[in-house]
């Protein structure tokens, strides 16, 4: 069995098939979907969709792509949100927060504000992260040993051996999905191969960051055997010790994990 830790399955991308995509996945043993949100717009379907879909699970955050939409009364109902989720098993943490540097025209302060302030409720609620990381490794990092946030995943981890370090120092685990699959990602492939099993994590990031054999096509959940798959081979390993491994650090990331049934 397999766990999927990062899937946007509310995406628009999946309206037309969304049931037949969720039970793809679980056919082919995902067994658990972290569907995270993206903005104030978006919590309450990511809890129903959660609540429908059997062995899926939701988190509850602002993107660092949607500050420019959000407003400073978002922080508010996300705090009630989370107040109002502590009892449900199918709630896991907070994401997707974090910084990207990637996208051009970015107000920095503003994306800065929405992700310390996250982090802040993190350390209240005693709940992991899931972080968003893109060109942003050492702020988000920097964020994270500031409001002292020691668990949870960095989103589609590409930073360098001593950023990886620098994260499970702090308790973090690194997400790996698609971008593992094509032979030209050296860095990623040397990294997934060589960074501690204990600290990796499955993901596809669905409908985006698709594996090789779906380039520019839409990702999917039920594509994670396959990627464990790849990962497998990379690190010369048995791939059911690998999908093992992999869920049982999911599990470690985000403790909540163990509170649902499938």
């Amino acid at each position: 069995m397999w766990i999927d830790t990062h899937c946007h399955l509310d995406a628009s991308e999946f309206d037309a098939d969304r049931d037949e995509v969720a039970r793809a996945a679980h056919d082919a043993g995902v067994s658990r979907v972290v569907i995270p949100s993206v903005g104030r717009g978006n919590f309450e379907t990511v809890r129903e969709l959660a609540q429908r879909v059997p062995g899926a699970v939701y988190a509850l955050g602002i993107h660092p792509l949607y500050t420019p939409r959000a407003v400073d009364a978002d922080l508010d109902r996300l705090r009630m949100e989370i107040e109002a989720s502590l009892a449900d098993p199918r709630f896991v943490g907070i994401g997707e927060i974090g910084l990207d540097y990637f996208v051009p025209g970015l107000d920095d302060a503003r994306q800065q504000f929405f992700y310390n302030e996250q982090l802040k409720l993190a350390r209240e609620f005693d709940l992991p992260v899931i972080c968003h990381v893109r060109k942003s490794q050492d702020q988000v990092l920097k964020g994270l040993r500031r409001q002292a946030v020691s668990r949870g995943i960095a989103h589609a981890f590409n930073g360098s051996f001593q950023q990886a370090q620098a994260f499970i120092d702090q308790g973090m685990h690194l997400g790996f999905g698609g971008n593992v699959t094509f032979e030209r990602a050296l860095q990623i492939r040397r990294l997934a191969e060589q960074l501690p099993l204990e600290a990796i994590v499955l993901e596809t990031d669905a409908p985006d960051i698709p594996p090789a054999w779906r380039y520019k096509a839409r990702n999917t959940p039920d594509q994670i055997p396959r990627i464990g798959a790849v990962l497998a081979e990379l690190r010369g390993i048995d791939e059911n010790a690998l999908a093992l491994g992999t869920m049982a650090n999911a599990r470690a990331a985000l403790p909540r994990l163990a509170l649902s049934s499938a």
